[in-house]
């Protein structure tokens, strides 16, 4: 008996100690309100500055044309409701807090006990956030805009083009060449050319990246940047060509491989100037240019190796004019006009193309017409073109 009263004692000391402490903690926390209040404050406080931290990086992420993790865009959201919610529950809380019980002598104990249990809870939700915070990076470069090339069939019918093609591919895979060039005539189909390569390099997936810029006569430094950053998905903020060219240069170093292709190149380009990385261990561009004048490539661009786009032998020009002109061009009234007015395209691509496509189902005068044209001196001179074809370049304009 005696025993059992022992236990008995024993189990009501425990429980009684117990519900002590817990009565004890509670009405600490019912006198100290204000500091617990003031801890929770404290830690909100610090949550706003890592989300304006963060915010920060987000503007500056977006400004370089760089997409948001989705992550981070879900942990602001949970910050922000976190705030608003949160603290105004708190601030309603601590305003019941202040209010008296029993005519204004007693503190409101409920009130208290409920904004004490609202802060351990809201501190809580605020360590977790500050714990979720810790990104190694907000933001990613999305996959660069690929370079749009329309597959053509024009290689698949100029044996000529396909050894010129072929050889250029050859040179790209190449790692000791950085820099190749393609020179021939205007009108011959460098840019076609150049554009079957870019194809088929990211169809074989050679590079990394492939970026295109044309040059033009006038090289535009700021124009020929743009056109490179339209493609990589970079935006300047840089006021000065010098910065943005450092900009330039430092995203292009973040790919392991890249081709950068220059269309028509008239004279020397500054490479460094426009922001391309050349030479030290870490080489990633492989710089392909096509240009009017092979002098310009080997001495002005120090291409290690150059080929030339010539003009289109006899039987491919007349495939050619045929296959755009139409079946109609062997009819019994046209083939020795056709054939002439072909022949006087001077197997220029372009001229061919535009000649044939205008007299594609005319009746045979106005390919009499074309042919008188066509026999007439040039008004124009088109600078790289032989005499002989500047009818045809000027007739295919005027048409």
């Amino acid at each position: 008996m005696e025993i059992t009263m022992g236990t008995a004692s024993n189990l009501v000391t425990g429980v009684l100690g117990y519900l002590f402490q817990k009565i004890k903690r509670n009405f600490s926390s019912v006198c100290h309100h204000r500091t617990i209040v003031f801890d929770f404050e404290k830690k909100v406080e610090m949550l706003k500055d890592k989300r304006d931290r963060i915010l920060l990086d987000i503007d500056a992420a977006e400004k370089n044309g760089e997409t948001i993790y989705p992550n981070v865009n879900r942990w602001l959201l949970k910050v922000d409701n976190m705030i608003n919610l949160e603290v105004s529950l708190v601030k309603g809380l601590e305003d019941d807090a202040k209010d008296k019980c029993f005519i204004g002598l007693c503190p409101n104990v409920k009130a208290r006990y409920q904004l004490r249990k609202k802060t351990e809870d809201g501190a809580s939700s605020v360590d977790e956030l500050l714990q979720q915070g810790r990104f190694d990076k907000v933001s990613y470069r999305d996959v660069p805009q690929p370079i749009l090339v329309v597959p053509t069939k024009d290689l698949e019918d100029f044996n000529s083009r396909k050894l010129v093609f072929n050889k250029i591919m050859e040179a790209v895979k190449d790692p000791n060449l950085n820099i190749i060039g393609v020179y021939g005539m205007p009108g011959v189909g460098k840019t076609t050319l150049v554009k079957e390569v870019v194809r088929q390099v990211k169809e074989d997936k050679l590079f990394d990246s492939v970026v295109m810029a044309v040059v033009t006569r006038t090289p535009d430094i700021k124009n020929i940047q743009d056109q490179i950053a339209d493609t990589l998905g970079l935006t300047f903020k840089e006021p000065s060509m010098n910065g943005r060219a450092s900009r330039l240069c430092q995203r292009l170093k973040t790919e392991k491989k890249i081709l950068v292709v220059f269309d028509d190149i008239w004279t020397r380009l500054d490479l460094m100037e426009v922001g391309i990385p050349l030479g030290g261990e870490d080489q990633v561009c492989t710089i392909l240019l096509t240009s009017r004048d092979r002098n310009v490539l080997t001495k002005h661009m120090d291409a290690k190796k150059s080929f030339p786009v010539g003009v289109l032998e006899d039987k491919e020009a007349w495939d050619f004019f045929k296959k755009i002109a139409g079946d109609g061009v062997e009819s019994h009234d046209l083939p020795p006009i056709a054939i002439e007015v072909a022949k006087r395209c001077g197997g220029l691509p372009i001229a061919i193309r535009t000649l044939a496509t205008s007299l594609k189902n005319e009746p045979p005068f106005a390919w009499e017409d074309a042919l008188q044209q066509l026999n007439r001196p040039p008004l124009s001179n088109f600078k790289g073109v032989p005499a002989a074809v500047c009818p045809s370049m000027e007739c295919s304009y005027d048409r």
